[in-house]
């Protein structure tokens, strides 16, 4: 046949193709020229859609609704002395019996006595399935309406309806923190003499907490965010927190920038958090 070449064995060779007889560092070089080409396009692509939403929002508008001085001026310092304050103490309270209790589970979650398992699996799933708003609500108002009369104090029943909820997830972080401790340093302090409370206390949980402080640490940013679902219990101008701050005062003023200042002061808050969170997951890893 023509354009073929016979073997000796009486076969016919196969036809090559012009790249066969390349070195393998071509194919290398087309790969990357490719992947080069392709990040090109995205950063064009990237810049031509920023500069069309630069072309069509009409920027005069968005400074008068969003960004006025004056305006943001007015908010402080009630901002920060008011509304920030009660943001903090909401989170403080709310994390603080949050750790308690989710400490509590977290051991009742491990322990060989069944009824106490099966109380904080049932609890652990049923406050992780329910959103955060409806068991405020159920603090708030539920509890209330069931014992007619409330809960004392004025940060009590946003507090504890974090908490609530907090505990559900913070019950799951520290008893992971608890089972990657290794089981030697368990059997170690036992035969050392302590107790297994003791040796629980003493050894296992702060070898734990050294662990799980990065995620707890990104659950106590989830918990500042949190309190922006307080506003559904009518807070007094004593308890109100930062969102609830910022809407009335942007109805007040008929103007949104109130609401940038809010997610300023939010980000001011939480921002040194997760950074936070970096440095202690590095220095975890270097430890490790």
């Amino acid at each position: 046949m023509a354009g073929s070449a016979a073997e000796p064995g009486g076969g016919v060779a196969a036809r090559s193709t012009p790249t066969d007889d390349l070195p393998p560092e071509f194919d290398g070089h087309r790969k990357q020229r490719r992947s080069r080409l392709t990040r090109a396009g995205l950063y064009v692509g990237f810049i031509a859609v920023v500069a069309a939403l630069a072309v069509v929002v009409d920027w005069p508008r968005v400074v008068t609704n969003f960004l006025q001085p004056s305006i943001a001026a007015e908010m402080f310092p009630d901002v920060l002395l008011q509304a920030a304050r009660n943001t903090i103490i909401f989170t403080f309270f709310g994390f603080s019996g949050g750790l308690v209790f989710g400490l509590a589970l977290a051991l009742m979650r491990l322990s060989t006595i069944r009824l106490y398992r099966w109380f904080a699996t049932v609890y652990i799933e049923t406050f992780r399935g329910l959103p955060a708003l409806l068991t405020i609500m159920i603090v708030g108002f539920g509890i209330p309406i069931a014992l007619g009369r409330g809960l004392p104090g004025t940060y009590t029943p946003g507090a504890v309806g974090l908490g609530i909820v907090a505990a559900a997830y913070m019950a799951e972080t520290i008893r992971a923190g608890i089972q990657a401790v290794p089981r030697g340093q368990m059997e170690a302090a036992r035969s050392l003499g302590m107790s297994q409370p003791r040796a629980m206390a003493s050894i296992v949980i702060p070898q734990a907490f050294r662990i799980i402080i990065p995620p707890l640490t990104n659950e106590l940013v989830l918990l500042i965010k949190d309190t922006s679902l307080l506003f559904v219990l009518g807070t007094t101008a004593a308890t109100e927190e930062l969102v609830k701050f910022g809407r009335d005062f942007a109805f007040s003023t008929a103007n949104s920038t109130p609401f940038i200042v809010v997610g300023l002061v939010y980000l001011a808050i939480t921002l040194p958090m997760t950074r936070l969170v970096a440095l202690l997951e590095r220095r975890t890893q270097r430890a490790r």
